[in-house]
């Protein structure tokens, strides 16, 4: 077989009848399917490690469920162990859930591409994409014979030659011009952008659905799709001439300023497939609304999802919330590691001399104590600097998150504030909040044409500085530091049942979503207070890093403990999850939680607790905000640490195993973690 890109020989490199099953049981779930489908393409040579292949199409499915209605399944990945573009397909009796909203599906397409797929390649593979949309092509797979039948469907819609797919095309309509047509003056007319986190799949479907939409609407639809086979982007002169703009997108808009002014309807891809009439209706009485929303002017996309009105307030706060939180999370990584090797090598006492030692000292001056004493004090202090950026980072990017660029300096002045007030943490979520939406305020302001090149640079940043800044000093500072210190307080003079309840919940917390806003608000609350002065941060900060341990260690442990109950991909996902959880990293816990969230969540809330109770109720400390078990050197009481990482471990462990022995599995839900949530601590 020729894996030419061109000519007839092109189709047996995709697909072939050794990666065709019909009418097959292969298994109960998708996990079961997908490893069914893997094992095909490895034994075909297609790719060269099967557990690995599987692995990848299910950490693809924990972003969002590939089901799509009319009973189709296109679980897909791009990875390197892929050797050849593939196509793998299976017509399941019985059917199999993969999350479609209406229920399981009978026809699966895996759809695999090694990493660095050549762009004929991957034209290749979205063509089958798009095809899926089609109700002729859905039933001929359905009604087809055999294999050699199945290839055939499959070969007649690939693309006759290589060319890239037009923007607005539809399946099998490669020959139409590269550049989108310019509506006629009377013609109603909407663009729009698809994009997924993969980009071979969903991003093609949704532009046909919606392209097929527009048609049975009367409306001309100009669609550029930000895939893996390329994009060619839409226009000006059509953009100009849009009515309004549809936004299907998973991931940010690239050259979204372009779009700035238009009305504008968004939502995930998959609304997209299952909605396209709806949102093109939707778009339609958008264009014809003055109050709709709108793109805004020099908007970029910095939480990856778009402006729309389907997103209420609640939603975009935390978005807003999370954005900040997350590049809070290096500072507090490496600065508190840095801090903690400081004690390492210069006690605990470094604290009080280290910026003295640092100054009046030298490799060739060396403090009394010696070397060990000096480098403590450096790591000390360089640790110190980093972390001291903690609550300005928070607030910087809270602020960069509602008005990009031209709100970082004002955030990054309201967390200063925040910190020389002594408002501390809660002082920047508040800080940066207002920075943002002075800093979109003053963007908003009409200026001459002459005087618009001043704004993100210099008028913005002045005026929202000076917005917060006044603020934080004359109304808020105070009012914010009185709560800091009251609950610094109040968390100082917990004992006994109180803090053993602290650690209960914050156990919970931290095992709830695995690294998404409950687990980020508890781990933020910890590292925001950790001061060597304050026993009590300390007793915080060893619960939230103990608990978080749990749900990788317990989901390892189970997978091992009772092989059978879980899918060979999720049998390798335990064997890293060990090392993960030694790490403090919770996302090893995700494959397992994103499949089975009813039976795997609860039992990893239950082993959290139990483990923040011990912590808090035999007085652990740590001084480190990350490293798991190897910053064992800043724990106190370490034996302590130990067992009640051993006994929430065991207790999580075993009770997910008992709930996958003993009851019904459930589908995936949306409760499961938020897809791409980032580690527990990282």
């Amino acid at each position: 077989m020729s894996d030419s890109a061109s000519g007839p020989a092109r189709s047996p490199a995709i697909i072939d009848s050794r990666l065709i099953a019909l009418d097959a049981d292969l298994g109960s779930d998708k996990e079961s399917v997908i490893t069914a489908l893997a094992d095909r393409l490895t034994a075909a040579g297609r790719a060269t490690d099967r557990d690995a292949l599987a692995g990848a199409v299910l950490d693809r499915e924990t972003k969002s469920a590939t089901g799509l209605p009319g009973g189709i399944a296109i679980p897909h990945c791009r990875h390197e162990t892929i050797t050849t573009p593939s196509l793998g397909f299976a017509r399941l009796s019985p059917k199999v859930d993969f999350g479609a909203p209406d229920g399981p599906a009978d026809l699966v397409f895996l759809i695999a591409a090694p990493e660095g797929a050549g762009a004929d390649h991957m034209r290749l593979l979205t063509a089958l994409a798009r095809a899926l949309v089609r109700p002729d092509f859905v039933t001929a797979l359905r009604d087809a014979p055999g294999p050699d039948d199945v290839i055939a469907l499959v070969e007649d819609v690939l693309p006759a030659a290589p060319a890239a797919m037009p923007v607005g095309a539809t399946a099998g309509s490669a020959d139409r011009s590269q550049q989108a047509p310019e509506p006629e003056p009377s013609e109603r007319s909407v663009v729009a952008v698809t994009a997924c986190p993969t980009g071979i799949a969903h991003t093609y479907m949704a532009a046909d659905a919606l392209t097929a939409a527009a048609e049975r609407a009367g409306v001309a639809l100009h669609v550029e799709t930000q895939g893996s086979s390329g994009s060619t982007p839409i226009p000006a002169s059509v953009i100009a001439a849009a009515d309004a703009v549809i936004f299907a997108t998973d991931v940010g808009v690239k050259g979204k300023e372009r779009f700035a002014g238009k009305p504008v309807i968004a939502s995930g891809v998959k609304r997209a497939i299952n909605e396209p009439d709806v949102m093109v209706a939707e778009a339609l009485r958008a264009g014809a609304d003055p109050n709709a929303p709108r793109v805004e002017a020099g908007a970029t996309d910095t939480t990856g999802d778009t402006d729309s009105a389907d997103l209420g307030w609640g939603t975009r706060l935390r978005q807003i919330l999370l954005t900040g939180v997350s590049y809070m999370i290096p500072f507090v990584a490496a600065g508190g590691l840095l801090i903690a090797l400081g004690f390492l090598f210069g006690g605990y006492d470094i604290s009080d001399s280290a910026s003295t030692i640092v100054v009046d000292n030298s490799l060739t001056n060396l403090p009394d104590g010696g070397l060990a004493i000096y480098l403590g004090a450096v790591l000390y202090q360089i640790g110190s600097l980093a972390f001291s950026f903690l609550v300005p980072a928070l607030a910087g990017y809270i602020a960069y998150a509602i008005a990009d660029r031209p709100g970082l300096a004002p955030g990054f002045t309201a967390g200063a504030v925040a910190v020389f007030v002594g408002a501390g943490f809660i002082g920047g979520l508040v800080g940066g909040l207002i920075a943002g939406f002075a800093a979109l305020w003053v963007g908003r302001i009409p200026l001459p044409t002459w005087a618009r090149g001043l704004m993100p640079v210099v008028i913005i940043p002045l005026l929202a500085s000076l917005i917060v800044g006044g603020l934080m000093f004359l109304v808020l500072g105070r009012p914010l530091a009185a709560i800091t210190t009251g609950l610094t307080d109040w968390l100082n003079g917990l004992s006994g049942g109180s803090a053993v309840a602290l650690g209960v919940i914050l156990g919970l917390m931290m095992c709830f979503d695995l690294g998404g806003p409950v687990n980020k608000a508890a781990y933020a609350f910890a590292v925001a207070g950790l001061d060597v002065s304050n026993h009590a941060s300390l007793q915080i900060m060893a619960a939230v890093m103990a608990a978080g341990m749990v749900p990788p260690l317990a989901m390892a442990l189970s997978s091992q403990v009772r092989p059978r109950l879980y899918s060979a991909a999720e049998r390798e996902n335990g064997k890293a999850a060990w090392l993960l959880g030694a790490s403090f990293i919770s996302e090893g816990a995700i494959p397992f939680a994103a499949a089975d969230p009813f039976r795997v969540i609860p039992s990893m809330m239950l082993g959290g607790a139990v483990t923040g109770g011990i912590i808090m109720a035999t007085d652990v400390t740590l001084s480190a905000p990350h490293g798991g078990i190897f910053v064992v050197f800043a724990m106190d009481r370490v034996l302590w640490f130990f067992v009640a990482l051993v006994v929430g471990t065991v207790v999580a462990a075993l009770s997910v195993t008992l709930a996958k022995e003993f009851t019904r599995s459930e589908s995936r839900s949306p409760a499961a973690p938020e897809a791409g949530s980032q580690p527990a601590a990282v």
